[in-house]
């Protein structure tokens, strides 16, 4: 987009005015996270460091395309999930964190992630304390090369109280 306000489609892309990114629950170019989990999980990864002020992601330069498929309460629809997959491939993601997920298999969804091949999917294995290998949650448990399952574990590097596991399904840990 060449004038981010002008209410013009300039690159074609057919989303107006998506300078920052897009909002697929509201369709608009207003990603603004009004749940607040997108904006924690942005800041780990990503929040500047060597500036004094709050936290340093782990990754302080890395850049965030901005795109958000789930409403205030958390709630979304897997195909707005699948069309900013498809946003992020178009425009260039090297990553896609999925920080969400269900136990519901999609094909739509996993057809989405594999034909997005280029990127990395960083996947939560879930919060609900289930054996991934006996109970999949989607989209971490797809049997996708593009995919990372990522578990949770505690300050004391054990298995958080609340996260899923699965010793085939899951594939890292990480500080939740």
């Amino acid at each position: 987009e060449t004038d981010c306000t002008d209410g013009l489609d300039e690159d074609g892309n057919g989303y107006i005015d998506d300078c920052i990114g897009w909002d697929f629950a509201n369709n608009d170019n207003d990603p603004i996270d009004d749940n607040g989990h997108g904006t924690h999980v942005a800041g780990t990864i990503a929040a500047e460091g060597n500036n004094s002020t709050g936290i340093t992601g782990v990754m302080w330069t890395a850049k965030i395309m901005p795109l958000k498929f789930m409403d205030a309460d958390g709630v979304g629809y897997t195909s707005d999930a699948i069309s900013a997959i498809e946003y992020a491939r178009a425009n260039g993601a090297h990553i896609v964190n999925c920080s969400w997920g269900n136990y519901d298999e999609d094909p739509f969804l996993k057809e989405a992630i594999d034909n997005a091949s280029s990127i990395l999917f960083s996947c939560a294995a879930g919060n609900d304390t289930n054996d991934n290998d006996s109970i999949p949650f989607y989209p971490a448990s797809y049997q996708s090369t593009n995919i990372l399952s990522v578990t949770a574990i505690n300050q004391n590097d054990n298995l958080a109280s609340f996260s899923n596991y699965g010793k085939a399904s899951v594939h890292i840990a990480a500080p939740g």
